[in-house]
């Protein structure tokens, strides 16, 4: 299978979710979660084609009615063990054609992904400067755990020490977003994190990943301050930067 310099994205939408009941299907500013995410991909300039994986009914029709092509999820591929990477290596291998140069995994639990921004970072695999690119904001929080015996353990920081904000460099904190992959390292790796990894660097203020009815509360009050719903970014451009991160296996959304 030859590559088409086609860019695919990959929407992984399970209808099974333990803390929002059809989290999918919630709407913000009157759009399903999956149709904003649909909604986003098509209105980039890269994507060519969307495809919505899933095993809900439900789901695969408001999918299609948003113009998505679906892919229905086995069980095995559903559960709440099951990766977002299996997911992604079974919508490679069901959807017809050739193997796409560059697969983009969106994550519909983020409602406010912006075209532009993502356009930028699909940009940066196909010129070759990536291999892979993810969105993250930036964090200068000083971070703790817990050790076994209650004690308070810094991790990022030496609690010695207490720095100015502006004194730090700062880390970054992935949003889920957006993970923009050279579909052959995909295949190869596995795995979304492979090669040389960049970060795309987002507006905080729609770094939302819903996960509870407080997240849809407050993805509503963002979208109703934007005149169209859509929490556009108020705070300018994006920028990206690099990064070298672990290989990780989240939970299929």
């Amino acid at each position: 299978m030859g590559s088409t310099g086609h860019v695919l994205a990959v929407i992984p939408a399970r209808a099974g979710s333990k803390g929002i009941p059809g989290k999918n299907l919630r709407t913000v500013a009157g759009r399903s979660l999956v149709r904003r995410c649909v909604e986003s991909a098509r209105a980039t300039s890269s994507i060519h084609a969307v495809v919505v994986s899933t095993d809900g009914d439900d789901i695969a029709a408001e999918a299609e009615s948003a113009g998505a092509t679906v892919v229905r999820r086995p069980a095995p591929l559903a559960g709440d063990t099951a990766s977002s990477e299996s997911a992604l290596l079974h919508a490679l291998d069901v959807v017809e054609g050739q193997v796409p140069e560059v697969l983009v995994f969106l994550q519909a639990t983020s409602p406010f992904i912006d075209p532009v921004v993502l356009d930028a970072a699909i940009e940066r695999v196909l010129d070759g400067r990536a291999d892979s690119v993810f969105a993250a904001v930036p964090s200068h929080a000083f971070l703790w755990r817990t050790a076994a015996d209650g004690s308070a353990i810094a991790v990022n920081h030496d609690a010695a020490t207490r720095p100015r904000r502006q004194e730090r460099v700062p880390e970054f904190r992935e949003t889920g977003a957006f993970y923009v992959l050279r579909t052959a390292g995909f295949l190869e790796h596995r795995h979304r994190f492979f090669g040389r990894t960049e970060i795309a660097v987002v507006d905080p203020l729609g770094a939302i990943d819903i996960d509870a009815p407080s997240d849809l509360a407050l993805a509503e009050a963002i979208a109703a301050d934007t005149a169209d719903g859509s929490g556009a970014s108020r705070l300018g451009p994006s920028t990206t930067t690099h990064a070298t991160a672990p290989a990780a296996l989240n939970g299929a959304p």
